[in-house]
């Protein structure tokens, strides 16, 4: 017996100091959370109408009305998603409290504990002492003897469930610690995220004003720069496809990594294809080289893009600073470490800069509706990283000069042969 007093000694005696509960009951933070998960079910609902009437407008022919419309209800969209960061960045502050709170009863359950089998380490370690030949000499008659043998019996088996309890009460406190850290991590990536769309709503505001301030508000200088448009966008498409054609011929398969939907992640896990790679019927409809050289996944903006896989960041730009909705408006290009490169155009928002090692899920950016875009969505594009344009003075690896700007080119692939998007 006294082999294990030392072990069940430290057992009980091994939690350090631990923080106190704060003044609302768990009952009360408990009600506070599904409440506001009520309150997110009514803001995801407004943000999906939101999303239902922006599709509406869009399918309209062009007009200046029509693409104001269309920014209004991108803003009225964006400010919903704000709210709905501010609600659940409450619910996680809650959850927070009443993780807090749990801890603190565990703790005073371990306490408890550890006092109930200190007592009892105690009683056993002291009629360990006697051997069963005096416990049967110490009765004034043979029950008095057995029934003291079988209170020790019951001491041992009390400690036995009393370490069990105990043990049971220190794997609730390592989940807690657990739950916390995760809670506090996905409150960080909430907050940042409450920032950054505050960033892109206020640039799609300002996106607004220009349009106004550039078509004096008149239908007329709408349409002559639209028209204008239509000419320098095919203009681009066509000097993109003629550098793609020569380069698909330059990918040497040998260095591409076997097909298979798991090779890269779907970057926007809560977009669609809206549109396949190749010579699709849009494509063929729509651009001048009637080829995609990507595949398209339709989210909301400021909808969340990750990276697909580890990798480098080689080229973050802005188009519209050179082009203004002729090309791929914001975007990133990342080069990986499985002989594939990848590139994500018309984003509203960028968040890793060239050079930045990125891995396989981490937050890069935000889907939008920069460059040429007909509606919000994210051009997913996969190179064949062996055909990436050496580096030009002045211009990130895998670019070239254009008239956009540094202009990402390489011997473009099938997505969907690497990825699994729906």
């Amino acid at each position: 017996m006294r082999k294990i007093i030392p072990i069940l000694l430290i057992l009980a005696f091994s939690i350090g100091s631990l923080g106190t509960a704060g003044a609302v009951t768990a009952n009360e933070l408990q009600s506070q959370i599904d409440q506001k998960n009520k309150d997110l079910q009514v803001v995801n609902d407004q943000i999906k109408a939101a999303q239902l009437q922006l599709d509406l407008v869009e399918s309209d022919k062009k007009t200046l009305s029509g693409d104001i419309k269309s920014l209004n209800t991108t803003i009225s969209q964006l400010n919903l998603k704000i709210k709905s960061s501010e609600v659940k960045i409450d619910q996680l502050n809650l959850q927070l409290q009443l993780l807090q709170s749990k801890k603190a009863d565990t703790v005073v359950s371990i306490a408890s504990q550890k006092d109930a089998i200190a007592r009892l380490i105690a009683e056993i370690d002291q009629n360990d002492n006697e051997s069963i030949f005096h416990m049967l000499l110490k009765g004034n008659t043979l029950a008095d003897s057995l029934l003291e043998m079988q209170s020790v019996q019951d001491l041992q088996s009390n400690l036995s469930v009393s370490v069990v309890s105990l043990t049971k009460f220190n794997e609730d406190l390592s989940n807690n610690i657990k739950d916390t850290s995760a809670t506090q991590d996905n409150l960080e990536v909430e907050s940042q995220g409450l920032k950054d769309r505050k960033s892109i709503a206020s640039e799609t505001k300002s996106q607004k004003d220009v349009l106004l301030v550039s078509t004096k508000n008149k239908e007329s200088n709408y349409q002559k720069q639209l028209t204008e448009l239509k000419k320098l966008q095919d203009k681009i498409d066509a000097e993109i496809e003629a550098i793609g054609v020569q380069l698909r011929k330059d990918i040497d398969p040998s260095l591409l990594p076997t097909a298979n939907t798991s090779v890269l992640a779907n970057p926007v896990p809560k977009g669609i294809l809206t549109q396949g790679y190749g010579r699709t019927d849009f494509a063929i409809k729509t651009y001048n080289s009637q080829w995609h050289n990507g595949i398209d996944i339709g989210a909301p903006v400021g909808t969340e893009v990750y990276a697909p896989a580890d990798g480098t960041v080689i080229n973050v730009g802005n188009q519209d600073r050179f082009c203004p909705r002729a090309a791929y408006g914001k975007f990133i290009e990342i080069k990986h470490d499985n002989g594939l490169a990848t590139l994500y155009g018309h984003l509203s928002l960028q968040v890793v800069s060239i050079g930045q090692k990125v891995t396989r899920g981490q937050l890069i950016g935000y889907v939008g509706k920069t460059g040429w875009a007909t509606g919000p969505h994210t051009h997913f594009v996969v190179f064949a990283s062996q055909t990436l344009t050496p580096a030009r003075p002045g211009y990130p690896e895998g670019t070239k000069p254009s008239s956009c700007g540094p202009m990402p080119v390489g011997g473009d692939l099938n997505p969907l042969l690497f990825t699994s998007v729906k």
